[in-house]
């Protein structure tokens, strides 16, 4: 699984680009999304650190 970013909540702040620790959120355009193949839900950490920093809460896990 991986996390998605709502593109319709999603305020391009930027905050979880910076965080990412696999590097898997990128912008293009102005609308972030996350790499599915590479974002593996910060494994060694109790939650993804996108979805700490996130101030709107667009981020959730994949369905």
């Amino acid at each position: 699984m991986a996390m998605q970013i709502d593109p319709d909540v999603c305020t391009a702040c930027g905050d979880c680009e910076v965080e990412c620790p696999t590097v898997s959120i990128t912008v293009k355009k102005g609308v972030f999304s996350i790499n599915p193949k590479t974002c593996d839900e910060c494994a060694d950490e109790g939650e993804p650190r996108c979805v700490t920093v996130c101030p709107v809460d667009c981020i959730s896990r994949a369905a």
